[in-house]
């Protein structure tokens, strides 16, 4: 009797170690249970966020418009039950780059005018006229009350491109005497797209891209063995993450917006206020997009770029009315 009860007790604590592998491991050595929260909170800000916020300030801010950014792939939701009709990737791509241009440089390198809900934005004005008209007696706009909306000079298209799933697939998993674990992952990519137009000519300025992988893993655990006559143990535990496909997108679409700020100003589309600053960054951009360079360098070219001066830039109607898509650079890069 003493035996067998050592061996059951042998046996589930070797099972018990076994399943605590899927658990996470703090720095202070104590397992953790992954974390979850019961309120909402302000997600974590990614590195494509990060390098977006430490661009140098321009010369000047661009005004740009986004008409669409949608999803061009045409993919469902891979499911192993059968058809589904949920999209692959979000549709809400255009809020996406909208929020991924006001990060960049902190609010100082994009005036983002709204072209995506145009419609709704002019059936509003109207309304203001008609009560201005009614009750104030105006026959005319007053443009105190109501000025000329802003116009972009450069409009930003493009669209999600590609999404290819089990680009890369495996596991492993092993077991001894009906203990053991096992480990399965996945791995897919996002494309995008991202170009910019002169909407004085037409001509497309630059055309950027960017890929993100998105991985999921699972991590299992499982016993199953006699350890008596008529007593049989059985555990089994398993944990699986996904990376979230909004933020892969996100990424995506924020290494794109980034791509596009160095790549004009390597074009002379646009120029940072302060060359020494942006020319770290362009030299490491030009060497990851070349397959020269590691993330790592990206992150040490940041750190040794100098600092900047305080810089505020103010956008006056001179701005607005100075070439409508850059027109002065563009026109002088043709004739050069």
């Amino acid at each position: 009797m003493v035996r067998r009860t050592t061996s059951k007790l042998l046996v589930a604590g070797l099972a018990v170690t076994a399943l605590s592998g899927c658990a996470t491991v703090t720095k202070d050595g104590r397992t953790a249970w992954p974390e979850t929260r019961s309120k909402a909170f302000i997600p974590d800000r990614t590195q494509t966020q990060t390098l977006l916020a430490a661009l140098p300030a321009p010369d000047r801010p661009v005004a740009v418009a986004v008409y669409g950014f949608a999803d061009q792939t045409g993919q469902f939701k891979p499911s192993e039950t059968g058809q589904t009709l949920s999209r692959a990737v979000s549709q809400g791509g255009a809020s996406i780059l909208v929020k991924a241009l006001q990060d960049a440089g902190n609010r100082q390198w994009f005036t983002i005018v709204e072209r995506e809900s145009l419609k709704n934005l002019l059936n509003e004005r109207q309304i203001i006229r008609e009560m201005r008209e009614r009750y104030l007696g105006e026959q005319g706009v007053n443009p105190q009350a109501l000025p000329a909306l802003l116009f972009a000079g450069v409009i930003l298209e493009g669209g999600i491109v590609g999404y290819d799933t089990n680009t890369v697939t495996g596991g492993a998993g092993a077991a001894f005497l009906g203990i053991g674990g096992h480990t399965e992952y996945r791995q897919d990519t996002v494309t995008v797209y991202l170009r910019a137009v002169s909407v004085r000519t037409g001509e497309v300025l630059t055309t950027v891209t960017a890929s993100k992988t998105i991985a999921s893993q699972a991590i299992g655990a499982n016993a199953f063995r006699f350890v008596g006559f008529k007593d049989l143990l059985q555990a089994e535990l398993g944990y699986t993450t996904n990376e979230p496909d909004q933020v892969a997108l996100q990424q995506a679409i924020e290494k794109a917006v980034y791509s596009m700020v160095l790549e004009g100003a390597e074009l002379n589309l646009w120029k940072f206020s302060n060359p020494e600053a942006g020319a770290p960054l362009l030299s490491a951009y030009r060497e990851e997009r070349d397959g020269r360079i590691d993330a790592a360098k990206m992150a040490e070219a940041l750190r040794n770029a100098p600092p900047m001066a305080p810089q505020k830039i103010k956008r006056t109607a001179a701005n607005d009315a100075e070439d409508t898509a850059l027109g002065r650079r563009t026109e002088g890069r043709a004739s050069n």
